[in-house]
């Protein structure tokens, strides 16, 4: 297995990250910076987990929240 020193998205997990963000926003807010509906429609870890698993851009826009908000 490669070392990946300068990927911060190495060794985490879509859960993890989700409970990152979520520690900083709550699900109203996510929704409001991403515009991804399972953010908006009852919104769960669970259910969020799986339609970012299927949905590669809401995946990246995630992501992309997440490096956000370790700068």
């Amino acid at each position: 297995m490669n070392a990946q020193p300068n990927n911060p998205l190495h060794g985490k997990t879509l859960e993890a990250i989700l409970i990152h963000l979520l520690t900083l926003y709550r699900w109203e807010d996510l929704y409001k910076i991403v515009r991804i509906n399972c953010f908006l429609e009852n919104p769960s870890i669970k259910s969020s987990l799986t339609f970012l698993r299927k949905t590669p851009w809401a995946r990246k826009k995630v992501e992309d929240l997440y490096l956000k908000s370790l700068e």
